[in-house]
């Protein structure tokens, strides 16, 4: 199964893929951005979170 990462290190916090893809991504207390845990993950709307990242930090993984 394919599972969206979000590098943290390079992450801006800026919410769009919160705002594209609520659904997939929280931002947590700490101000961080989450993926949150589900048994799959909506492939086109993750892929429109990995386009409009500013800073290209979402990528799958296998």
């Amino acid at each position: 199964m394919k599972i969206p990462i979000v590098e943290l290190s390079d992450c801006i916090k800026c919410g769009v893929c919160v705002e594209i893809c609520p659904e997939v991504f929280r931002l947590n207390g700490a101000g961080f951005i989450d993926v949150i845990e589900l048994s799959s993950y909506p492939e086109i709307e993750v892929n429109e979170a990995i386009k409009y990242c500013p800073v290209d930090c979402i990528y799958w993984e296998e």
